[in-house]
């Protein structure tokens, strides 16, 4: 495990007009792994079945959604697994976690910094930052508020 971003709470991109569509939390991780991709991506899949993903619910709310985002450098167009990710540079949701781990990053395929395709995007979907709070009558566990982003 090389990185743990905050989570951050955001808005749905597909239906902002539906009020009983509920807010995402995002965040990304960044791994240093020897699994292949396609077992990465079988092992993610197996994931969100166990917490209760439906394989039917393509583009609306899922209860987990798991992307290899990255790779390293490597590009990778097959059935089944797409790398980079084809829609990351559209989506706030996901730059905004990724900028906090590595704006420096350059994307492999684009050649633009991920704080460059932060600033590029299109998407202005609200995405707010759940700060940790200090400490919790619970114990070490922080409680979380969503941010505003300034």
């Amino acid at each position: 495990l090389q990185g743990v971003s905050l989570l951050y709470e955001t808005e749905p991109v597909r239906d902002r007009t539906d009020p009983g569509a509920g807010w995402f939390l995002n965040g990304v991780v960044q791994l240093e792994t020897d699994i292949a991709p396609h077992s990465l991506v079988a092992m993610l899949q197996e994931i969100e079945r166990a917490l209760g993903r439906d394989d039917d619910q393509r583009s609306g709310p899922r209860t987990m959604d798991l992307d290899i985002l990255f790779y390293g450098a490597r590009r990778i167009d097959e059935p089944g697994l797409t790398v980079p990710h084809p829609r990351l540079h559209q989506r706030r949701f996901v730059l905004m976690p990724l900028n906090e781990l590595d704006p420096f990053w350059v994307h492999p395929t684009l050649n633009q910094s991920v704080d460059q395709l932060l600033a590029d995007t299109k998407d202005q979907s609200q995405v707010n930052l759940l700060v940790p709070q200090p400490s919790t009558k619970y114990g070490s566990r922080p409680a979380c508020r969503a941010q505003p982003e300034s």
